[in-house]
């Protein structure tokens, strides 16, 4: 698995790159970040010491349901749920839905941090 390169730049400045990328302006190069924050604390709230725990054993154990990974790390599914969505929304992880439930899966379990 491929660490995850995650950038950190203000607001204005991710929305000035993404445009300059959609008009063509900027082609981003291989190693870029491709998950962008707008700050050290909201990095550190989605990839704190326990959502990378949490990360670890869903690399690991690859859980088939958000209720078999409640069970591995004693969590409540509801709060797991909650987390997970918000990692899948920076593409950290995946959320695969099969027939009646939400599998997770880990993109990564490195991550390598650019900040401008």
């Amino acid at each position: 698995m491929k660490p995850i390169v995650i950038g950190i730049l203000p607001q204005d400045k991710i929305r000035e790159r993404a445009l300059a990328i959609a008009r063509g302006e900027h082609k981003p190069k291989p190693g870029e970040p491709k998950i962008w924050f707008t700050s050290m604390k909201s990095l550190a709230e989605v990839l704190s010491d326990d959502n990378r725990a949490l990360i670890r054993v869903i690399a690991e154990t690859r859980p088939g349901s958000i209720s078999e990974l409640a069970e591995a790390t004693g969590r409540k599914p509801s709060n797991l749920s909650r987390t997970l969505k918000t990692m899948s929304r920076y593409g950290i992880v995946e959320l695969q839905r099969e027939k009646n439930h939400v599998r997770p899966v880990a993109k990564a379990t490195e991550f390598r941090i650019v900040a401008a």
